[in-house]
């Protein structure tokens, strides 16, 4: 960039990039500030040993309002995941699926353990009550927890434990499903309307497109950030940048942290995800397994390179295991207790599995707690000059960041044509 910037983005996740994208488009000068050597955040791809290992087992559901808007699907290669679950319950795996995309599966699970057969019928009527009005109908409703929500369309706490829990709690990565119902009616919503997928060259390909798109040189890498003021932001290094305005694009801690509190600080749900290279799939199907026993420590596993054959080199398989929450094992005690669940689910070939790496990350998502989705989005300007966006201040998904930065540019963009 040759002017000099206007705007100081803090953050080069998924808010801050398209934050700038945004003001990119309105011709605004801005720069973004990335403490990290990558652009992303929490939603970014390495290479080991040709693998391609996302921080955490996550997904793009392909029907996400603001995804649609902004991204380039063909160019990213998305690759869905069957629209099914293998449940493993009583020491066996189970299918549920879609009827509109297996119909004689979906018919054979009426009968399966899992539930009771009005449990089938209920899981029916939630795709209808979710689906039955607008997305805005369906988050002005009264709030709940979706524990709370699933009790009260009449599921058995048998379905609830061996199905919804492990399911919700991989997406929530909370296990008690006190999250909002709210979040629950969005989620599901959008799963019923698209497909959960991967980018063939992993999640990170999304704030790779997004920062393509941004004016040359516009993002420092290693520059982190000690401080935020009005007007301008101390870098750890001594230097300061002014500006005549800031935007915070961080997690929720740490947005709480430079704005001294001025931003809330929500809760946050961690997550472990162990990564492991086999010589063949255990499954040969793109599908997410559940924990419907509750053994733990896994939750749910995918094998990744059945969904996104890029994701591992040829010939070999790439198996994602995601522990909800973060244990206190190290990483020896935790490949042993997750070796040992999933080698009662695929047999003694687990223990020739490589261990690629082991992820821990702190802050995963936001909480969303009952009451913290009130209202969907909260406001994005702090004070005049000042403002923020991340998923804590819209809701704990890719979307969620993503429609915050835009919303973040606007109020940027309102403020600047007012002064």
């Amino acid at each position: 960039m040759t002017r000099t910037p206007e705007v100081v983005i803090v953050g080069a996740g998924l808010a801050g990039l398209c934050c700038g994208r945004e003001l990119a488009a309105a011709g605004v000068p801005f720069v973004v500030l990335e403490a990290s050597d990558g652009v992303g955040g929490r939603a970014r791809t390495d290479v080991v040993d040709g693998f391609r290992l996302d921080r955490g087992l996550q997904n793009y559901l392909s029907s996400y309002p603001e995804g649609k808007r902004v991204l380039d699907y063909d160019a990213l290669r998305l690759r869905p995941f069957a629209r099914a679950l293998l449940v493993r319950y009583c020491g066996k795996f189970h299918r549920l699926a879609n009827p509109n995309d297996e119909f004689w599966t979906a018919a054979k699970s009426a009968f399966s353990p899992l539930g009771t057969l009005r449990d089938k019928f209920r899981a029916a009527k939630l795709n209808r009550v979710v689906a039955a009005d607008t997305l805005e109908a369906q988050l002005a409703t009264a709030d709940e927890s979706s524990a709370d929500f699933l009790r009260e369309l009449g599921f058995t706490p048998r379905m609830i434990d061996a199905v919804y829990r492990p399911f919700l709690s991989g997406v929530f990565l909370e296990p008690d499903l006190s999250t909002s119902a709210r979040f629950l009616r969005f989620v599901y919503r959008l799963f019923g309307e698209g497909a959960a997928c991967l980018p063939a060259a992993g999640i990170g390909a999304i704030a790779d497109q997004l920062a393509a798109e941004l004016p040359a040189g516009c993002v420092r890498l290693n520059a982190a950030v000690a401080a935020v003021g009005d007007g301008a932001v101390s870098l750890a290094t001594g230097e300061t940048l002014a500006a005549r305005a800031v935007v915070v694009a961080t997690d929720g801690p740490a947005a709480a942290r430079l704005t001294g509190g001025a931003v809330p600080a929500p809760g946050s749900n961690g997550t472990v995800t162990l990564y492991y290279a086999a010589s063949a799939s255990p499954i040969r199907q793109p599908v997410l397994m559940l924990d419907g026993d509750g053994t733990g420590p896994v939750t749910i596993t995918a094998v990744l390179s059945d969904v996104a054959p890029e994701y591992a080199p040829p010939g070999q398989a790439l198996i994602a295991a995601s522990v909800v929450g973060l244990p206190p094992d190290d990483d020896a005690t935790l490949d042993g207790r997750t070796r040992g669940q999933l080698r009662e689910w695929f047999g003694p070939a687990v223990d020739g599995w490589r261990l690629l790496r082991i992820y821990r990350i702190r802050h995963a998502l936001p909480a969303q707690p009952v009451g913290w989705l009130e209202p969907w989005r909260r406001p994005v300007t702090v004070r005049p000059g000042l403002f923020v966006c991340g998923d804590h201040t819209d809701n704990a998904s890719i979307d969620g960041a993503m429609t915050s930065g835009r919303r973040a540019a606007r109020a940027v963009l309102d403020r600047l044509a007012a002064e």
